[in-house]
């Protein structure tokens, strides 16, 4: 056969369009790349099929549309043929366990990809090899997931979500048996057997297949009975809520989570919640926001605070599209809005979840037993709590995967896990979900409000209480973009070859540096061996520096997009701190950090927009 786009010299891409058009019965996507095989338009071919979408630890995320380098019905085959056929060789009893599928609301009609499409397209391949499916019937929200893994022993879950992405954005998540997200070496797996199973089983597009089976299953009524049955155990105060006078805003941003918040709050006895009309209902377009992450603050809080204004309310509820990550705010005196950050509602609930614990658990030996975790980027508030209280603190690499799979662990040693959070404003309230759960997380806030409400304090009252006990852990995070690989490796080589091959900077401006523990090299100079505690990865970048003023600062390559991030926090002992002095401080140690470690101009980053 002649080539499909001659005089390029690019056989590899030759060969994956043939392949594709070969295997591909999506008219939308098929035609789309026949227009582009038409038109000689090389460089669009080039970026549909120069690379192939790679299966990470967090499954796939990438923009919806043709090609091999897309989210499309093809490609949600191919990686689902390659799940099963790894599945098949973990699990001997894959056939009588099964597998969960969720979808949420997101649509690109240009090439007819919609997340329900592709959770049914991966409910086929399944069915086609003999192996139950549970489908939800309906959008829910991710942490459904995990929960259902765990709730029917299932083998594992596949959620079609791309969180908190852009619209164009679609995602395919990967739950393992013990309902914690995938970590290595499964990851590693999943992706051989992906490349082994490209060509599409016989009756793989063949959605029909699912309509009749016996092996297709609805957990959709039991999961929404006995999940919110379940977090009623994180429900302390009953009576305070029925009689809760505070007034909640929630916004689901376009997303699955309102008519889970309602139940949730149901679930607890509260009154429901003020929905924000204009963003309750799922909208694939997310047409009222930039960008649908609340994590991004005031600019996606727009329609709540005028609603909340409105109506009087004084606490905002706000959760991203997939209702894993939870945003709060609230109404100070002078008007404002302050929305907390990642690191201050993990303080806060810790805080909370502790002190519920506490009065149900008298017998203080219960104490050795329990434990929270965070990932090594966010606030060490917690393990402040964890020194003062008697309880265990641990951190874990960033994201939940890490804290997912350390919590199933400490379970099933018969220890208590109270709680983890990343600054992300993901948050772990309950271990029946192995992942972050905003949903959860809701509900157990407006507790934590109305209890608050109770002894005239606010949330921003208690957080200086909790500071003042335990010491001020003052935050600041932030990202430069840099689309330039070889960049983003030099300035990282350059701080480990400081002042001669293998040494770091002693010195930051005028801030000594106590301690530096590199994960990319598996380096700890706290360590009698100098070797890292936590895993390392050669294939991402990540430096922590400590600083003799109790100043921490991490800086670390996203895995998912451009950016060079830094996450610092100033920690001090409790005692007459003044917080202003102490921002103060941090500013400076961050200009420095930007100044003599990022060098921005030099190395052309972009900072964080405004």
């Amino acid at each position: 056969m002649d080539k499909i786009i001659p005089n390029t010299g690019e056989e590899k891409l030759d060969q994956a369009i043939k392949q594709w058009l070969k295997y591909d019965k999506n008219p939308k996507t098929s035609e789309a790349v026949q227009q582009l095989v038409a038109d000689g338009n090389v460089e669009e071919l080039r970026v549909s099929f120069g690379l192939r979408m790679e299966f990470g630890t967090a499954g796939l995320r990438a923009a919806m549309g043709a090609g091999t380098s897309r989210m499309n019905d093809l490609t949600i085959i191919q990686t689902t043929q390659g799940f099963c056929s790894y599945l098949e060789k973990s699990f001997p009893d894959l056939k009588e366990r099964g597998v969960v599928v969720g979808f949420d609301a997101r649509a690109h009609p240009p090439s007819g990809s919609s997340s329900i499409r592709f959770a049914k397209l991966a409910a086929a391949v399944f069915i086609s090899h003999g192996v139950p499916v549970y489908l939800f019937s309906d959008i829910t929200p991710t942490p459904f997931v995990p929960y259902t893994v765990t709730q029917m022993s299932l083998c594992a879950g596949i959620m079609v979500t791309a969180s908190h992405n852009p619209k164009q954005d679609n995602g395919y998540k990967v739950y393992w048996a013990n309902g914690a997200q995938i970590i290595s070496p499964h990851d590693h797996g999943i992706a051989s057997a992906i490349e082994e199973n490209l060509e599409p089983w016989p009756q793989s597009w063949d959605e029909t297949i699912i309509k009749d089976s016996p092996l297709l299953k609805d957990p959709y009524a039991d999961i929404n009975r006995d999940y919110f049955q379940d977090i009623q155990k994180h429900c302390f105060h009953r009576e305070i809520n029925k009689a809760s006078k505070i007034k909640f805003v929630h916004t689901s941003v376009h997303g699955v989570g309102h008519k889970f918040v309602q139940s949730a709050f149901k679930a607890f006895d509260f009154a429901p919640p003020l929905a924000v009309a204009e963003q309750k209902d799922p909208d694939p377009e997310f047409s009222t926001v930039k960008y649908p992450n609340p994590e991004e603050g005031k600019g996606v809080l727009t329609l709540s605070f005028a609603l909340a204004d409105k109506e009087g309310a004084q606490v905002i509820l706000a959760n991203d599209p997939d209702a894993d990550r939870l945003a709060v705010a609230e109404k100070q005196d002078s008007g404002e809005w302050k929305v907390f950050s990642g690191n201050e509602l993990g303080a806060l609930l810790g805080w909370w979840i502790f002190i519920c614990w506490k009065e149900q658990n008298i017998d203080p030996c219960a104490l050795k037993d329990v434990y929270m975790l965070a990932s090594t980027v966010s606030s060490k508030i917690l393990r402040a709590i964890a020194l003062k209280e008697g309880f265990h603190f641990e951190e874990t690499l960033t994201g939940f995967k890490w804290m997912g799979n350390r919590g199933k662990q400490l379970l099933d040693q018969k220890k208590t896990v109270l709680f983890a959070f990343e600054e992300a404003i993901g948050y772990m309230c309950s271990p029946v979900v192995l992942d972050k759960d905003g949903v959860s997380a809701s509900a157990i806030t407006a507790e934590l409000c109305s209890y608050l409400a109770i002894r005239n304090m606010t949330l921003s009252q208690q957080l200086k209480a909790i500071y003042e006990e335990y010491g001020y852990h003052i935050t600041k995070a932030s990202y430069f973009i840099c689309h330039d690989s070889k960049t983003i490796k030099q300035l990282f080589e350059r701080l480990r070859n400081f002042e001669g091959e293998n040494t770091y900077p002693k010195t930051c401006g005028s801030f000594e540096v106590s301690g530096v523990r590199d994960l990319t090299t598996g380096y700890d100079s706290s360590q009698a061996d100098k070797k890292a505690v936590l895993p390392t990865s050669k294939s991402s970048q990540m430096i922590t520096f400590t600083f003799s003023n109790g100043g921490v600062a991490t800086m670390r390559t996203s895995g998912t997009e451009p950016k060079i991030k830094y996450y610092t926090e100033l920690c001090v002992p409790p005692g007459n701190s003044d917080p202003e002095q102490l921002k103060t401080e941090l500013s400076s140690l961050v200009d420095a950090i930007v100044e003599h470690f990022f060098e921005p101009q030099k190395n052309s980053l972009k900072p964080q927009p405004e």
